[in-house]
């Protein structure tokens, strides 16, 4: 139903003053009436009790004393059954508790004793919506244009109660008798397209909008109305035909643009298409967030290198056309990024905040490409400045966590990372790898007991985290402590990440601690293989197992190619100096 209809519900729901007013101006308007009615059913005494109570009820209204306020207006209905101003009263209190259904009949009583209320009517129309009885709001919206025939809003009511009751020849009746009343308009025009394509009259649809064209040559919006029917009806060429029209009244306008889009699309011309879009696209007219809705239905694509330069494409076009907005700069960002190319993806989401700060999004964007292009103080810089503006985002409190963590900066890291964990509660994955981080951090700083406390914990949160328990395993394996433990974790690591170097060359080193030298040259083989950083750790792990099975040149051969590959630390010079293993 209508808005404007609708709005004095709410007035009747939410403004009790309003309807205070309403109803007092209701009893003394007409005085006579209202007296003449308390002298033939109650006493001179009955009838100011009566208005006493009235009053009184209005009053516990307005301060919401809904219950009290209720009770009050049934015992001026017990006194005065015919008393229609209770009763419209008592029928919106039953409306504010969303008892529709009992409001009906007060409201139906009320109509009945004064029949030419227009607001009685109108809350019974409101009553009868809410509790789906349509089939009664054919006489309600009759009463209502009775009443006040110059309000167009009630003909709409009209009509869309017969439209929702499928009674779509006499809803085009009263469009035809408000057409009469107050000449075309769009909103008539567009209600009955809506009805003649229930009824599949495409034809009557499409005629209505050439009269509409021929009547303003230079509207547009008719001209896309007539070519939306035709499209999604079927008649392409049709349509075609009629934008090419539309184009001449107005060449730059972008709705056309994107209404040709749809048609080449459909044609099979994917060219014509894309260049009707970004013809759209430049035209700053065209919303912004309709463009981004384009954009994004190029995602599904992914990773079509097509549809991730043609995304790319656009949403630098829009940086152009909404050169003030930071949505664009946000968008043309997380393209950027989809497309690799991370230092422009840098500069746009800058750019975004520097537009506009209070995106949090676009704040974690940017941070997460500086870690990954290893911009620690980019990250530190942008991570701190994002959480002065949302310093209860427990990701971003991680994220320079581990900026802080790569820069060996373990104590500051330890402050970021327990805020993570004191700011969230529910998410799993981001606990787990905090409390990780964390035992990252105490072994750094040499305090094993909190280390382990945090490995299990991270653990508790996902046990099958590969990297928690790759690291939890290397670190035990080093204090030699609890290697079953330890050989447990890395052998699990192993088959949730096979092939991994790294994951590797821990668990042969815990089967080196528990003296299985042989199965540790397989699994340190393994890892050497699959090795692409040529590591001096791997190597020097290498030559330690070698030398434990007794060979002892090879052994140091692989000391050796580790001292090559960047190892420097004295212990390796013993080792090849005196060609014997040594801690």
């Amino acid at each position: 139903m209508k808005d404007k209809r609708l709005h004095h519900t709410i007035i009747q729901s939410n403004g009790y003053r309003i309807v205070a007013v309403f109803c007092l101006l209701s009893l003394f308007l007409a005085p006579n009436a209202y007296a003449q009615k308390q002298v033939k059913s109650m006493s001179a005494g009955d009838s100011v009790m009566v208005k006493q109570l009235f009053f009184s009820a209005l009053r516990e209204k307005t301060i919401e004393n809904l219950k009290l306020a209720g009770e009050m207006f049934e015992r001026v209905l017990q006194t005065d059954p015919s008393n229609d101003a209770s009763l419209y009263e008592l029928a919106n209190l039953k409306k504010i508790q969303n008892k529709y259904t009992d409001a009906q009949p007060l409201l139906e009583r009320a109509v009945a004793i004064k029949p030419n209320n227009e607001w009685y009517w109108s809350a019974l129309a409101d009553s009868y919506e809410k509790s789906n009885n349509l089939d009664k709001l054919e006489n309600v919206f009759s009463q209502l244009i009775r009443i006040n025939p110059d309000k167009p809003e009630y003909y709409f009511d009209k009509a869309n109660a017969y439209f929702l009751l499928k009674r779509y020849d006499e809803a085009l009746k009263v469009y035809d008798q408000l057409e009469q009343i107050d000449g075309p308009s769009d909103d008539i025009l567009v209600n009955k397209q809506k009805i003649y394509l229930k009824q599949g009259k495409v034809d009557l649809a499409a005629a209505d909008l050439e009269k509409a064209i021929a009547a303003n040559s230079g509207q547009v919006r008719y001209y896309l109305l007539l070519a939306e029917i035709y499209n999604s009806n079927g008649f392409n060429d049709k349509a075609l035909k009629v934008l090419l029209q539309a184009e001449k009244v107005d060449t730059n306008n972008g709705m056309i643009h994107l209404a040709l889009a749809d048609i080449y699309r459909d044609k099979k011309n994917t060219d014509a298409s894309f260049d009707e879009i970004m013809l759209a696209f430049k035209n700053p007219d065209v919303a912004i967030d309709q463009k981004i809705n384009i954009i994004a239905g190029y995602f599904p694509k992914f990773p079509d290198v097509n549809a991730k330069a043609s995304a790319l494409e656009l949403s630098r076009i829009l940086t152009i056309a909404h050169s003030a907005d930071s949505k664009a700069f946000a968008i043309y960002g997380d393209m950027l990024l989809q497309s690799e190319k991370f230092k422009d993806a840098k500069m746009a989401y800058k750019k975004s905040i520097e537009l506009n700060e209070q995106v949090y999004t676009v704040h974690d964007q940017l941070v997460r490409i500086d870690l990954s292009d290893n911009d620690l103080d980019g990250a530190i810089k942008d991570g701190e400045n994002a959480l002065s503006l949302f310093p209860n985002q427990a990701w971003m409190n991680y994220l320079v966590g581990v900026a802080w963590a790569q820069k060996k900066d373990f104590g500051k890291a330890l402050g970021y990372v327990k805020n993570a964990t004191s700011l969230e509660l529910q998410d799993k994955d981001l606990l787990s790898l905090s409390f990780s981080l964390l035992g990252d951090c105490y072994h750094d700083l040499k305090n094993n007991k909190s280390s382990d406390e945090a490995y299990d914990k991270a653990l508790s949160y996902i046990p099958d985290n590969a990297f928690t328990l790759n690291n939890y395993a290397y670190y035990l394996s080093l204090r030699n402590e609890q290697l079953d433990k330890a050989a447990k974790m890395s052998a699990r690591s192993n088959e949730l990440q096979p092939n991994t170097a790294s994951f590797e060359d821990t668990y042969a080193w815990v089967l080196f601690k528990q003296k299985k030298y042989a199965d540790a040259k397989v699994w340190m083989e393994k890892a050497l293989a699959h090795d692409k950083d040529n590591s001096s750790a791997k190597y020097e792990h290498y030559g330690d197992i070698l030398f434990y099975l007794g060979n002892i040149d090879e052994a140091v051969q692989n000391w050796k190619k580790a001292k090559s590959a960047g190892g420097h630390s004295p212990v390796l010079d013993r080792k090849i100096n005196e060609k014997k293993y040594t801690e």
